[in-house]
């Protein structure tokens, strides 16, 4: 990693790197019972964040969040590489 401290996931929003637990593919991962009732209850608590109104490809757990974004995880997983994906 390159010392980021944010990542930009997408619509102008970014992410404190150092709440990141995972960055998840809403394609492989929603298909089980565990992640939808993960997914409902943080929408239930408010805690779930959508950061785009676009077809969701991953969400992205932190500490306090859970994030719904449009960028695919190898696009979020390289953005962390390269200085958390800002211009």
């Amino acid at each position: 990693m390159n010392n980021a401290i944010y990542i930009h996931i997408g619509n102008n929003y970014s992410v404190d790197v150092r709440e990141i637990i995972g960055i998840f593919d809403m394609d492989n991962t929603t298909v089980t019972g565990c992640t939808k009732k993960l997914l409902d209850r943080a929408e239930k608590e408010k805690k779930l964040f959508l950061a785009t109104y676009e077809l969701p490809k991953t969400f992205i757990l932190t500490s306090k969040k859970i994030y719904i974004s449009q960028l695919a995880a190898s696009t979020l997983k390289k953005r962390l590489a390269n200085g958390g994906g800002f211009v």
